[in-house]
């Protein structure tokens, strides 16, 4: 039998993955006797044996562990080679589904994905603006833009920083008749506050390092958008993004306080599953959002007097 050595190696590692020769052969679409063919044709050509197996069990022998590590590394290198060849020359196309925070929904985004649209004509983006921690793979995403701390992020992704995101303590003109501004973070105490989900306390970046300072809140909202509209209604005091207070509804309404006292700032990442065999579209979703973000100037918020 004429026995090709690539796919044989494929075969072995399918089978350590899977855990049986049937598996490997299921999966591969081969016969079991053929899957054993290959196997025992690699461990006849390097003159030692792989595998130790009796009627209900496998494992690897010592000499089998180091080369089914070795046959991974061969073929994910080989397969991601293939990969970007086969983008070479050709256009970016397809569709890229994006999952982010409701409140991006707003014109600078629609700008950005204009631009987009202009410079890759064959790219759909798919967006959805949810409130919510969405699990890329189980719910067939590309990619996430987050805003959150560092810390906050979940294993076994990949997140690129994009930029900081500043953050103010916000209120309505008509709040800060009734009970005044806040001078320092610990007036925050005396005053009423609308949280973002189960927040219970904002940390501030004080000269002696990070302040962590407890609310009293009086109103939970699970979106941005819902907190800012209710400060706006004067309910009380709320940390929103800079770019709330540009909106033409909450421009003149909505005022920072405790500008001195800056808030602790989230990253905007853009998070996905691996860099390994990233599709040309997906990578020049990516890139193209690195560099306008890069060109975009940070916001210089004043309080109104």
């Amino acid at each position: 039998m004429r026995v090709d050595t690539l796919t044989s190696i494929r075969v072995f590692r399918q089978v350590v993955e899977s855990g049986s020769f049937v598996a490997a052969a299921d999966r591969m679409d081969l016969s079991t006797a053929m899957v054993s063919k290959h196997v025992a044709y690699v461990e006849k050509r390097l003159g030692v044996r792989l595998l130790n197996r009796n009627s209900r069990t496998l494992s690897l022998t010592e000499p089998g562990s180091v080369y089914f590590e070795r046959c991974k590394t061969i073929l994910d290198d080989l397969e991601a080679t293939e990969l970007e060849l086969g983008s070479l020359g050709t256009v970016p196309r397809g569709t890229v589904r994006v999952t982010c925070p409701s409140w991006f929904a707003r014109q600078l985004l629609a700008d950005y994905l204009a631009e987009f649209r202009r410079r890759y004509p064959e790219i759909v983006v798919d967006i959805s603006f949810e409130d919510r921690r969405v699990d890329l793979v189980e719910e067939g995403y590309d990619l996430a833009l987050r805003v959150t701390p560092e810390n906050s992020l979940p294993p076994g992704v990949i997140a690129r920083p994009v930029r900081s995101v500043p953050f103010f303590i916000a209120a309505s003109h008509e709040y800060l008749k009734s009970h005044g501004a806040p001078k320092s973070p610990e007036d925050l105490a005396h005053h009423d506050f609308v949280a973002v989900g189960n927040i219970d306390s904002l940390p501030f970046r004080g000269s002696e390092g990070k302040i962590e300072v407890p609310l009293r809140v009086v109103m939970r909202y699970r979106s941005i958008g819902g907190v800012a509209h209710a400060a706006a209604a004067g309910v009380g005091l709320a940390p929103l993004p800079d770019i709330v207070f540009e909106e033409p509804m909450f421009k003149g309404v909505l005022t920072p306080v405790l500008m001195d006292y800056p808030l602790q700032e989230p990253t905007l990442y853009i998070v996905y599953v691996s860099r390994r065999y990233l599709p040309l579209k997906i990578r020049a979703f990516i890139d193209f959002l690195m560099d306008v973000s890069a060109k975009t100037p940070v916001r210089k918020l004043t309080v109104a007097r």
